[in-house]
């Protein structure tokens, strides 16, 4: 037997007051004051009110629905990155709808797709960071993490430059003559960003930088990437761009018979779940996904709720999230 849907007027009877302040309550309405506020909220908990998300769109013209662009969610970091943005959703009262560009047609129809759907803005992950720029003009609401400053949408991101110096300058202030760097994919921004900081570091230590080693964010071409570097240079010290290519280089110098850190020190980055248990424990720069999830939410929320054309509707301020170091026994 189904269980009956609990109605607006189920919940003004329980909290005692009209109706409408429960729709003002259900839609947001500043026009409640915080006590009356929390009475009905409570009414709403203990019978179990569900708002209809249908008749809610009808009447704000929003459908309390966000999209989620990315590449690819087989990364670490964007797998997090989709954890952080849907759990903060949730806490809003959105929904999220999710889509992945694997291949070229997806490309082309991914915020068609979006908009099909009625969604009130989307977050971009870095990787479809240029197909971004063209739905901005195009007219959708959007957040995007980790991207070059644009005034059609809203950047948050990690300071990937800076925590990669931070990588380089601890490995230096160690003893280390130089830093090798095992660096990401040539057209990912975290990559170049995170490369850049590590040339910055040596060159403000009056260090010439080898050129890096390349990976694709795999462990796979972590080992490969270093089993090349080891055919012509010693290393003593490496930054890898992110934990997993760390991982591969760990192994790689395990097979070639050095020793970490005794005889290579291995700083990663993002300090993803396992990180801790590398052998050796991984040296590594902490990004917070949590604070990026959140702060990517709230900015869109707050673009969608100026209301207006959303063509129109100004970027705001962009936020940088600076890494931790966190010292483990790997360097």
């Amino acid at each position: 037997m189904s269980q009956r849907r609990v109605s607006m007027a189920m919940v003004a009877e329980r909290a005692g007051v009209s109706g409408q302040t429960v729709s003002r309550v259900a839609n947001d309405s500043p026009k409640v004051d915080p006590a009356t506020r929390a009475r009905v909220e409570q009414a709403m908990a203990e019978l179990g009110y569900r708002p209809n998300r249908a008749a809610r769109a009808l009447r704000t013209g929003r459908s309390q629905t966000l999209g989620l662009v990315a590449q690819t969610l087989a990364t670490v970091g964007n797998s997090r990155m989709l954890q952080s943005v849907a759990e903060s959703a949730a806490s809003r009262g959105y929904a999220l709808t999710v889509v992945t560009l694997g291949a070229e047609a997806a490309i082309d129809q991914a915020f068609d797709r979006l908009r099909d759907q009625g969604v009130d803005g989307a977050i971009v992950l870095n990787e479809a960071t240029a197909l971004a720029r063209d739905a901005a003009s195009a007219g959708l609401r959007l957040v995007v993490i980790d991207s070059p400053p644009d005034d059609r949408f809203t950047v948050i991101g990690t300071d990937h430059a800076a925590g990669a110096r931070a990588a380089t300058v601890h490995l230096l202030a160690a003893g280390h003559r130089t830093v090798h760097h095992l660096a990401g994919p040539v057209d990912s921004f975290a990559a170049a960003e995170r490369e850049r900081g590590w040339r910055e570091a040596l060159a403000a230590a009056g260090v010439a930088p080898d050129e890096p080693a390349r990976g694709d964010w795999g462990s796979e071409s972590g080992y490969r990437a270093l089993e090349r570097m080891l055919r012509t240079v010693s290393p003593t010290a490496i930054f890898a761009a992110n934990d997993q290519m760390a991982l591969g280089a760990l192994r790689a110098l395990a097979d070639s018979g050095r020793r970490v850190p005794e005889d290579v020190a291995v700083v990663g980055f993002d300090d993803v779940a396992d990180a801790a248990q590398y052998q050796p424990p991984l040296t590594t720069l902490q990004q917070d996904f949590d604070a990026l999830g959140e702060r990517a939410v709230a900015a869109l929320i707050a673009r969608i709720e100026q209301g207006g054309d959303s063509s129109a509707s100004p970027a705001a301020g962009g936020v940088l999230i600076e890494p931790r170091l966190v010292r483990r026994r790997s360097a």
